[in-house]
């Protein structure tokens, strides 16, 4: 598998041309795709590896006749997952190299600063990389997951290994003949085989996990392995250059509308969402959106609206296990609150819609859900002269078209932001966590390793950050083999199957019940299954998988203490903003 980064170095005086790196993973010499299969770890242990993700930074290139090129202030990020593929260092002058350097990780200053000065879509923003620690402040410079398991052991166990602080920057470099004339590619290798592939795994013994603390011996050396295990292969000119995978699929062609601009705020400490080119908020648009939202006219028989399945008085969430639809179907998944819609990558429990409009226009059309016909809700609300004029305010024309119900619906759910809560506000100064409160969210905020001296709840790994979400596919746990396929209804790969995307726990006091299909009813019940209650499936996310058996076994005082926490990210202002 390779990866590529993207880099931008501006010079004025000298010619210059794009210099394309790619990395190649590799497993003790061999090339390894991640998720990977069964791999040969170290003392008859096998590891399959399902994560590994880095940030890249301090580019540097020697030249041959003395000095170098430094590429200082540019940021590079690779996720094997997600296959970023096809980046490229832009504007590299010129010239005979020597040298190539780099290192895995960030200049203090700008790991411990704001990540919400980053735009959308650049490496170091938050919903890119998903590796940022939220509120302890600094980034994970290398991540490197699996599961792992020894001779005569009946289960596999998670391994879960993050790289990070500022001591622990791990940097690389290669004396190699770099020729940059014209487009150039620069072919390096990662073994992972040879960073984490001898690491002797045991349970319980602190070798399954390190998140980088001061005394966390493990750490330094698994860093100073991953400096080791970079191989330069080859330079040359740039045979064929790869095109980068797109995050979003887009419209060709922009649907402006003619209405007022609306002014959307990122709230402070949010990081900066990618809102939609082609379909740009205006007053208009968000009225339009917020009236169809309440339409029952949008489902068959004029039975049921959006907000039939997502009510304001639960965070836009559906407050039953399974929605009954428009002929009085259940559905089979849980109805999904909707609120910070604007930072999601994608859309539905299994990530299927890459746009907000795609997923509202399928649940209106879906056969269980609203069950509507697109060419007869057009008919029947053209024949309203109010709706007309609201599309005419909107889009310019008082042209009805299932695509600008979309678009309309789009809007207005792009604008609902939960940001209020009494957590919020402690942040900033204007209230106060109680004591039992303050103790919650430090089990919250921290790791479980005994070994180490740290009794947390764990949760901060998938749900850490601003916005309570990694925005991630994971199995957590609910059965050995899922009947719902999740994740792997899209991927095509088995290594998905019975994987749901990570929910905000934001507002989480308020949306039951709970899960992809709604089995768990109370909040209660859910700690009491994280702590003690998760089934060993063979895709279990490896930060659970790490944990003992027996759980976390978390006292009784301090699930109430969690359970408290958990209650101040309620935004009790979100219900009034339809």
């Amino acid at each position: 598998m390779r990866f590529v980064f993207l880099l931008f170095f501006v010079c004025s005086s000298l010619s210059a041309a794009d210099l394309r790196v790619e990395v190649e993973l590799r497993w003790r010499g061999a090339p390894v795709a991640v998720p990977s299969a069964e791999l040969a770890g170290a003392k008859g242990r096998t590891m399959r590896l399902t994560r590994f993700a880095a940030i890249m930074s301090g580019v540097r290139l020697a030249r041959a006749e003395g000095g170098a090129v430094r590429l200082d202030g540019q940021y590079g990020f690779f996720d094997a997952e997600s296959g970023r593929l096809a980046v490229a260092l832009r504007n590299v002058p010129e010239g005979d190299y020597v040298g190539l350097e780099f290192q895995l990780g960030l200049p203090a200053s700008v790991n411990h600063g704001d990540p919400a000065q980053w735009a959308a879509g650049h490496p170091l923003n938050p919903i890119v990389n998903g590796l940022h620690w939220g509120w302890a402040g600094g980034y994970v410079f290398a991540a490197i997951e699996g599961r792992w398991r020894a001779a005569g052991m009946q289960e596999e166990r998670g391994f879960s290994y993050h790289l990070a602080t500022d001591g622990r920057v791990m940097r690389v470099g290669f004396v190699a003949r770099v020729k940059v004339a014209g487009a150039t590619t620069v072919s390096l290798a990662l073994d992972l085989g040879k960073a984490v592939g001898g690491q002797v795994l045991a349970a319980d013994d602190g070798s399954e996990t390190t998140h980088s603390g001061a005394d966390d011996a493990l750490a330094t050396t698994l860093t100073k392995a991953m400096e080791r295990a970079w191989f330069f292969l080859e330079a040359g000119p740039t045979v064929s250059v790869g095109v980068e995978s797109e995050r979003r699929v887009k419209d060709n062609a922009p649907h402006f509308g003619a209405g007022t601009p609306f002014a959307f705020v990122v709230p402070a400490g949010f990081p900066q969402p990618e809102l939609p080119a082609d379909n740009p908020l205006t007053e208009e648009g968000v009225e339009l959106g917020r009236r169809l939202f309440g339409d029952r006219r949008l489902s068959a028989r004029n039975t049921q609206s959006c907000a039939s399945c997502h009510s304001e008085g639960s965070a836009f969430s559906g407050g039953r296990a399974l929605s009954i639809g428009a002929d009085g179907k259940p559905g089979t998944r849980n109805s999904m609150p909707l609120f910070n819609l604007a930072w999601s990558p994608s859309y539905a429990w299994d990530g299927s819609k890459p746009r907000l409009r795609d997923q509202a226009f399928a649940a209106i059309t879906n056969e269980i859900e609203m069950h509507a016909d697109p060419a007869k809700i057009v008919a029947v609300l053209g024949g309203d002269r109010r709706v007309r004029a609201d599309f005419a305010a909107a889009f310019g024309t008082p042209e009805i078209t299932a695509q600008r119900i979309g678009l309309a619906l789009e809007q207005f759910m792009l604008t609902l932001v939960a940001a209020d809560s009494k957590f919020d506000r402690s942040r900033r100064g204007a209230a106060q966590l109680t004591e039992e409160e303050q103790q919650g969210f430090a089990l919250f905020a921290t790791e479980y390793d005994p070994v180490r001296g740290k009794r947390g709840a764990d949760c901060f790994h998938c749900h850490g950050g601003t916005l309570f979400t990694d925005f991630g596919f994971r199995s957590n746990g609910l059965d050995l083999a899922s009947v719902d396929a999740g994740r792997a209804v899209v991927t095509g790969k088995p290594t998905d199957a019975g994987k749901f995307k990570t929910p905000s726990l934001r507002n989480v006091a308020v949306t039951a019940p709970y899960m992809h299909d709604g089995r768990i009813g109370t909040l209660e019940e859910v700690v009491a299954h994280y702590d003690h209650g998760l089934r060993r499936a063979a895709n279990l996310d490896p930060n659970l998988a790490k944990h003992p058996d027996a759980g976390l076994q978390l006292t009784s005082d301090e699930q109430k203490a969690l359970l408290a926490f958990l209650r101040t990210l309620t935004d009790s202002n979100l219900a009034a903003s339809p």
